[in-house]
């Protein structure tokens, strides 16, 4: 009840006896310097406006990059880790540590649709491969815990993806690509309008051989549908449907409890939005959406460790998931000072694998949301952003994910803000209750895990200063985030005898620093700098486990040239770091750099690009695990366009 009292309280702020005098999305909200992100607070905010830090990876910084795969092209925001295997279904990203195989404490979201894992403990994996790359217009990646806005999920971040307009991608166009490591990628998409709206199908297959010394041959295959129909002046329908199957290697050459075999993941989704402009100050949003998951993971085992010489079909996790949400969200502009958006949704989960549980009977988890953010401009030059989040889980309880933060415009372009935010993740269905046995012929039953249910809600508390300075006359931007955050009860599975169980298992901060800078010294080219300094006071084990490196940096150039011609170089540095399955002292450091080159082709009407791209032009380093590595990719790829 406090709780409910406090977000009424807080969407209260807003005044309501001033005259409404702008629009909740006014078109000139869009015509400014200052980049407008979207998926904060919920309310469209200029990047200076915003409560927290935020980087956003471009078209034209992802076409430069050369990258295949958005988790590969998540290593271009400060604090970021990535990892390329396959051994967990898909590649990986995680931000200030990558503490498990799955990379659970982020949100992931597609036009606003949420794509994390139900069946992967909440990983982000699948999630992230959800679009082919080419049909990405931008990705805003909020840097700091959102659960303020985006519930249990969002503790540690928020991804959110967003694609081309469909106006932007009429036509055909046909895209290819090959090279080393068995790459072969191929995309058709076909655009057009009618009447009716507008419309779009992408086609695409992303395939290679995977990191070495592993069971590489991966292959992702998507299809994406997506159409928007005007109803009426005042409202549209904007509706998605999609499938995505993941074929791919995994296991281990060495190690006959875990051999050499094929998996296989795959997922459907339907999405629908319908947006009412209810006036010019209000709009409404009802969103509805419906995913599928599915994995087969089995293969016969040598029992000769046992001394059996036979050998034994063994199930690694074959299961089913799915996931319905429906949400309401109501944006408002107050007055000329005051904008709100509250709204609510209820999402239902259903897990079923007798691999992982031991039973055929399906888990089902119910989440109840309430939220709200108001944006409250006190005096010229200061902005308040209050935001907080009511969640109700069936299997978790309640909990409370406030957010407070200040934004002081000192100058044009120099922006100060503070803030502190609060935020918890409830233990998945895994956590809770993974059962993990394998019936062994004359030896009897071994068991792998056994969680016993007595894990709770992890909690985050996060402070943090930034600085965001806007050097037109320079053509350069900088944004600082110096951050503290306090993890209270982190969920970790306990590796001693087994079976093995999960606990709450410590208390640990995590502080640092990062920034990044963008700057065009001349024309047409861009440098693109960040570093993180990230220290996790963890004395697990005796020490520190390093989940993240304590310095990262990333530097990106890309120069356009006046026949068409453009290049590009990525280079990364990572201090040590504990690969996500490698043991705690596993540590490695690691370099990259890549380069792409790029030629415009055209004739008539029709246009296109040829381009060569090397990834990692150095010697291999370890990825995911010590003895396993990413090396060098040297492919061409071909886009035409009609």
């Amino acid at each position: 009840m406090k709780s409910i009292i406090c977000l009424a309280t807080l969407l209260g702020l807003a005044p309501v006896g001033l005259a409404q005098t702008a629009s909740a999305v006014s078109e000139k909200d869009y015509l400014q310097d200052m980049p407008i992100v979207m998926s904060v607070s919920r309310l469209p905010q200029r990047l200076d406006e915003t409560p927290g830090a935020v980087t956003i990876l471009d078209r034209d910084m992802i076409r430069s990059s050369g990258a295949r795969d958005v988790a590969d092209l998540l290593r271009l925001v400060p604090g970021f880790q990535s990892s390329m295997s396959f051994e967990t279904a898909a590649p990986l990203a995680s931000y200030h540590g990558g503490f498990d195989s799955y990379s659970n404490r982020m949100q992931v979201l597609v036009d606003g649709r949420s794509v994390y894992s139900s069946y992967f403990i909440g990983s982000v994996g699948p999630g992230l491969q959800s679009v082919a790359i080419g049909d990405i217009e931008r990705i805003e990646v909020m840097r700091g815990s959102n659960s303020a806005a985006y519930g249990a999920r969002a503790i540690l971040g928020v991804v959110n993806i967003v694609t081309r307009d469909l106006n932007d991608t009429l036509g055909t166009q046909i895209s290819v690509g090959a090279g080393e490591n068995a790459i072969r990628d191929a995309q058709a998409r076909f655009g057009w309008k009618s009447d009716a709206g507008q419309f779009r199908l992408s086609v695409d297959r992303r395939a290679d051989a995977g990191l070495s010394a592993t069971n590489g041959h991966n292959q992702v295959e998507r299809l994406n549908f997506r159409g928007n129909v005007r109803m009426s002046s005042a409202s549209e329908l904007d509706f998605q449907a999609g499938v995505l199957g993941i074929d791919f290697g995994k296991g281990s050459f060495i190690d006959s409890l875990n051999p050499t075999r094929d998996g296989f993941y795959g997922s459907s989704y339907a999405h629908l939005d319908w947006r009412r402009n209810l006036n010019t100050d209000e709009d409404l949003l009802i969103s509805i959406s419906h995913s599928e998951e599915n994995y087969r993971d089995s293969t016969p085992v040598s029992l000769a460790s046992f001394g059996i010489p036979q050998s034994m079909l063994v199930d690694f996790g074959a299961g089913k998931a799915s996931n319905d949400a429906i949400s309401a969200q109501h944006t408002m502009r107050k007055n000329a000072e005051v904008r709100v958006v509250w709204g609510g949704e209820f999402r239902h989960e259903q897990v079923a694998s007798r691999a992982l549980y031991n039973t055929e009977a399906p888990f089902y988890s119910d989440f109840t949301r309430l939220f709200g953010n108001v944006e409250w401009q006190m005096v010229p030059g200061w902005l308040l952003n209050a935001g907080a989040m009511l969640e109700s889980g069936s299997e978790s309880g309640d909990s409370f994910s406030p957010r407070l933060m200040i934004n002081w415009n000192v100058a044009k372009g120099q922006t100060l803000r503070a803030g502190v935010s609060k935020s918890h993740r409830p233990p998945s269905t895994f956590e809770k209750y993974a059962d993990v046995r394998f019936v062994i012929p004359g030896v009897g039953t071994l068991y792998q895990i056994e969680a016993k249910g007595n894990t709770s809600a992890e909690k985050l508390t996060s402070h943090e200063l930034g600085y965001l300075g806007d050097f037109s006359n320079l053509g350069l931007t900088l944004d600082v985030r110096v951050f503290h955050e306090q993890i209270t009860g982190f969920i970790r599975q306990q590796n001693g005898t087994r079976p093995f169980d999960y606990a709450n298992d410590e208390n640990f901060p995590i502080h640092g620093l990062e920034y990044q800078l963008k700057w065009r010294p001349w024309r047409d080219a861009q440098i693109t700098f960040n570093q993180s300094y990230t220290k996790i006071d963890t004395a697990h084990i005796g020490g520190s486990v390093l989940a993240a490196p304590e310095l990262a940096s990333t530097l990106m150039f890309s120069q356009k040239f006046s026949n068409g011609l453009d290049f590009s170089v990525m280079h990364q540095d990572s201090s040590a770091v504990v690969p996500q399955n490698a043991g705690w002292f596993d540590q490695m450091a690691f370099t990259r750099t890549d380069l792409r080159f790029g030629m415009p082709l055209r004739w008539g009407v029709q246009k296109g690009e040829v381009a060569l791209v090397v990834q990692n032009t150095g010697s291999a380093y370890q990825d995911f695990d010590k003895q396993v590595g990413f090396q060098r990719r040297a492919f061409v790829t071909l886009r035409l366009d009609n």
